[in-house]
């Protein structure tokens, strides 16, 4: 069998160096093909000389002489800037295209990606958010697989896996709860961004773990739930779970309940999204339910943390509205972490720039990118 040819994009992140780790374990089943960073040029460096793949992308133009340098005695190709994503996930030398980038910026090539045939390993959960509609539509008629690497959705992909038809009754989707789980209002006011980044189960980005600690982060795969797996909206009910062991559940309509359970470990949906049908081996800590003793459910506290609510709406309305709440709330995420608005401001922002850029039915990328940008000029010019 031939190894996987993977564009992995985001490989200095937390999903992309774990996605290396995965290819380090089963080298006979995967091969690096592209590697892109935006920032993180020594790191990129590293990688390459270690992959040996076939070209390299940094998106931060700046540093393109320092990587062409770096690895001018290997025969890498380099490449700068973010629209050279565009073109190396089209490469008749890739086979799976891994989206680990931050934000929004991941749609584009996505799309590219899928318009080249190429299958997909999701982790870029705003690419659904803000084009849902768009990426599933183009998947369709290019035939393209989208496995997810998010755990949650990983979850419902195997619970669903041997399920036919449209038997689904309900998606119960977890989450930790966040750093500030039982939390109300009046104990948020002075929240610094440090306290916010100390996620008690997983250890992730700054972007997603902020998500997290404001709920947006199950709002935002929700709708990823609603994209991946034809759902409606309120057939996907959103359940705390502390303990992060059971990752998501799906309900059937004969009543039958399915859960996917493991430790925290984002390893696992990264190599089921890769090895997909198959399971390989991973050197994983393995779960005991005797160990762990007892599993807690509570429902979200949705006056405290708005933002679900705010997403709930986002989908319920469509068109351009996720786009619109998905871009104010990457600048919202940003200016906390910056300490230039309060953690309670993140999802007032969020609201307001919902409430006033101009709503669309389209979804076309034109549409989406200007409402985009739109809406991230909109929010910076209002943060509270």
């Amino acid at each position: 069998m031939m190894p996987e040819r993977i564009a992995l994009l985001g490989s200095t992140g937390s999903i992309g160096t774990q996605t290396l780790d995965v290819v380090r374990a089963h080298p006979d089943r995967f091969r690096v093909e592209v590697l892109s960073a935006n920032n993180q040029a020594d790191l990129l460096i590293s990688q390459a000389l270690e992959f040996k793949p076939n070209m390299v992308v940094i998106g931060n133009e700046t540093h393109y002489d320092k990587v062409k340098e770096a690895l001018w005695q290997t025969d890498i190709k380099v490449f700068a800037g973010f629209s050279s994503l565009n073109d190396v996930v089209q490469s008749h030398t890739v086979d799976t295209v891994v989206t680990a980038l931050l934000g929004s910026a991941g749609l584009r090539p996505t799309l590219r990606a899928i318009e080249a045939g190429k299958k997909i390993a999701l982790a870029n959960k705003e690419t659904l958010v803000a084009g849902g509609e768009l990426v599933c539509r183009k998947a369709a008629e290019n035939k393209v697989t989208i496995t997810p690497i998010d755990s949650e959705h990983s979850a419902i992909f195997q619970c669903l896996a041997g399920e036919y038809g449209k038997g689904i009754e309900k998606i119960l989707l977890t989450g930790s709860g966040g750093p500030f789980r039982g939390k109300k209002a009046a104990e948020l006011q002075d929240v610094k961004p440090e306290q916010a980044l100390k996620h008690p189960t997983w250890q992730m980005g700054k972007k997603i773990s902020i998500d997290s600690a404001t709920l947006m982060n199950k709002g935002l795969e929700m709708i990823e739930a609603r994209w991946l797996f034809g759902v409606k909206p309120s057939d996907i009910e959103i359940v705390i779970h502390p303990e992060s062991i059971v990752h998501s559940l799906v309900a059937f309509k004969d009543g039958s309940v399915k859960a996917q359970l493991g430790m925290p470990d984002m390893k696992l949906p990264i190599q089921y999204a890769l090895s997909w049908p198959e399971r390989l081996d991973l050197d994983t800590p393995r779960l005991s339910l005797a160990q762990i003793g007892t599993l807690h459910f509570e429902k979200p506290d949705t006056d405290t943390f708005r933002c679900p609510s705010l997403a709930y709406r986002a989908i319920e309305q469509g068109g351009n509205m996720p786009c619109i709440m998905n871009a104010a709330n990457e600048v919202a995420v940003q200016a906390f972490l910056s300490k230039r608005v309060s953690f309670l401001s993140i999802a007032d922002l969020v609201e307001k720039t919902m409430d006033n850029v101009p709503f669309s039915k389209n979804t076309d990328l034109e549409t989406l990118e200007e409402s985009d940008r739109e809406s991230r000029r909109f929010a910076s010019r209002h943060m509270m």
